[in-house]
C-alpha cells in the first residue's frame, strides 16, 4: 500500500463521515460547515489523483459558491439556525433507502467493470480542456451560469426590504 492509497483512504473517510455529519446534524449552519468539509476532502482526493484541475474547480464551484450560497441564504432569510424540531422524524426509512442505493450502485459498479483494468487518455491540455468545454459542452456550461445567476439574482430578492411588510 503507497502513500496516495492511505491518503485516498484518510480523505474518503473524512468525506463520509462529514457527509454522514451533513445529514445527521440538526443545526443547519452546523451542516453546511461539515459540507464544506466534504467537498474539501473530494478536493484533496482529486489532488491525490493528480486532477488538479478538477481539484480546483470542486473548491471554486461547490466550496467556494454553493456553501456560500447556502449560508448566505439562511442568513438573509432570518431562517432559524440553531437546533430545529420540525426536522425529527424517523431515521430508519432514510437509512434503509441509502443502503439499497448504495448496494445497488456497487453492484452496477463491479458488474460493469469487472475488476478490469482501465487504459488512461492521454494527458489533457488547456487547449483540449477549452475545445471541449466551448465546443461539446457549451450547452452545459451556458446553462450553469444561466442558474448560478438566478441563484444570485433569487437571494438579492430575497434580501429585499418590502416597506410595510413585517419581518
Amino acid at each position: 500500500m503507497t502513500a496516495a492509497d492511505v491518503l485516498l483512504l484518510a480523505l474518503g473517510a473524512v468525506a463520509v463521515g462529514s457527509g454522514a455529519l451533513v445529514v445527521a446534524t440538526r443545526h443547519l449552519v452546523r451542516a453546511g460547515l461539515y459540507l464544506v468539509v466534504c467537498l474539501g476532502a473530494v478536493a484533496g482526493s482529486y489532488l491525490v489523483l493528480a486532477a488538479e484541475l478538477v481539484a480546483w474547480v470542486q473548491v471554486l464551484i461547490y466550496v467556494g459558491a454553493v456553501v456560500v450560497l447556502l449560508l448566505f441564504a439562511v442568513m438573509l432569510t432570518r431562517a432559524p439556525i440553531g437546533a430545529s424540531d420540525d426536522l425529527d422524524r424517523p431515521g430508519w426509512p432514510a437509512a434503509l433507502i441509502g443502503a439499497g442505493t448504495g448496494l445497488g450502485l456497487s453492484a452496477l459498479l463491479v458488474d460493469a467493470f469487472r475488476w478490469s483494468k482501465v487504459d488512461l487518455p492521454e494527458a489533457g491540455t488547456a487547449d483540449r480542456i477549452g475545445a471541449q468545454i466551448f465546443g461539446a459542452w457549451v450547452l452545459p456550461f451556458e446553462v450553469l451560469s444561466v442558474l448560478l445567476l438566478s441563484a444570485l439574482v433569487g437571494a438579492i430578492v430575497i434580501s429585499v426590504r418590502i416597506p410595510g411588510r413585517r419581518s
